[in-house]
């Protein structure tokens, strides 16, 4: 995995224009909260070194196929050194209904050994650590320090990316440009959360071809034109001039 310097990376990181206020953003926050009052991660894992790896997996993939392959693989491999004694191969055999299952299990493999080796076997909580882990990115390891420690990081995927650039609430041509707009719009009192909230928001309300705006708890407060109308709605009324 190619490095950049921590001045490139935060020259990439632009400021995206503020839209929303931070008491318009406690409001979404506040509503998203209410809609779904324990938002977690729906990947499936046991402990920090698990979820390393699930969030590893999960790129270009889905939770739910996330979910099935490891089901059997964490019930004998849940350690670094279980995985390490499993081997690629092993690994492999495990994880071939994901995308890319090749090179994911050579870096379950080699992220493995690097933990056990400089780490003393324990998954470290620093993103500038979790990141020299082959095949953890910004991402995989703002999931981890919010999920397994407790840091208030927000990971940008698509549907995050999509819930930001559509309600307003943090726009951005880049990743990069969107979380640093919600780092700045975000009340320190939904940071923690916000990854949640906006990713489950995206993934069942805010979709990517068609929002379902008609049952969206923040759709006043959103910037998105025009609403989604109900499909139900629209139907009963049949057709024009009828």
């Amino acid at each position: 995995m190619k490095k950049t310097s921590s001045a490139s990376s935060s020259k990439s990181r632009k400021r995206s224009p503020r839209v929303f206020s931070k008491e318009k953003a406690a409001q979404l926050y506040s509503a998203l909260a209410e809609d779904r009052p324990d938002p977690r991660t729906e990947l499936d894992f046991v402990n920090p070194y698990t979820l390393v790896v699930a969030v590893a997996l999960s790129a270009q993939a889905t939770d739910v196929g996330v979910n099935k392959a490891t089901a059997k693989l964490f019930k004998i491999a849940d350690t670094p050194e279980k995985m390490l004694a499993l081997g690629e191969e092993g690994v492999a055999e495990h994880i071939k209904t994901i995308g890319l299952w090749r090179n994911k299990a050579k870096n379950v493999i080699a992220l493995s050994r690097m933990i056990i080796e400089e780490f003393d076997g324990q998954v470290p909580e620093t993103r500038d650590e979790l990141t020299r882990l082959p095949g953890v990115g910004r991402k995989t390891a703002n999931v981890v320090m919010n999920e397994a420690f407790g840091h208030p990081t927000i990971a940008v995927d698509t549907h995050i990316f999509r819930v930001s650039n559509r309600t307003g609430l943090a726009p951005g041509k880049t990743p990069d440009e969107v979380e640093a707009g919600l780092e700045r719009a975000t009340p320190e009192e939904f940071k923690k959360g916000a990854h949640h909230w906006l990713i489950l928001h995206g993934r069942y309300v805010c979709k990517a071809r068609k929002p379902e705006c008609w049952h969206c708890v923040i759709s006043d407060l959103c910037k998105f034109k025009p609403k989604t109308p109900d499909p139900a709605k629209v139907s009963s009324l049949g057709p024009k001039g009828g």
